[in-house]
């Protein structure tokens, strides 16, 4: 099994500490289930499906439904604790919401990272700042990924 990159401790702890805050002060209890889902999200660099958080804390909470992980992921990212990303079919969540985009490869769904220097953001920013209050910003590359690429020329 390969390994999956996690978050540093200290950046995994300060996100939890965001969630309890902010699930309290919406008036949440910070269940085991909610926490555990968020934790598998927040702790992954790998931008998890649905499918995987399951897999993930089901070995830690052997009673949780897939249908419950489903509509826990939905209630955080309406909450703004985490981010929905990809395409329809496969999408995939991000518990990291420093500004950043994401690069989608349209072969294998694999997502990645793709942060940038926010004074080339400014500009548009503005833009839409001129139209209301910017909540959230979602950029997506799409393209395919260089081990999608490698493996097709591969293949010639």
């Amino acid at each position: 099994m390969p390994t999956i990159p996690i978050v540093e401790s200290e950046e995994l702890t300060q996100r939890l500490a965001f969630f309890e805050s902010e699930c309290r002060r919406r008036g949440l209890r910070v269940t085991e289930q909610r926490r555990e889902i968020f934790k598998a999200v927040a702790a992954s660099h790998t931008h998890p499906s649905a499918e995987d958080v399951f897999e993930q804390v089901r070995e830690k909470l052997a009673n949780v439904s897939l249908d419950t992980v489903y509509r826990t992921l939905t209630s955080l990212e309406e909450m703004e604790l985490l981010l929905r990303v990809g395409t329809t079919g496969k999408e995939r969540f991000d518990g990291d919401l420093r500004p950043h985009a994401h690069f989608i490869c349209a072969k294998c769904g694999e997502v990645y990272d793709v942060f940038y220097d926010k004074k080339y953001m400014m500009l548009p920013l503005r833009e839409a700042f001129s139209h209301g209050e910017v909540r959230q910003i979602s950029l997506q590359y799409k393209g395919i990924c260089h081990q999608c690429s490698s493996a097709h020329e591969g293949k010639s």
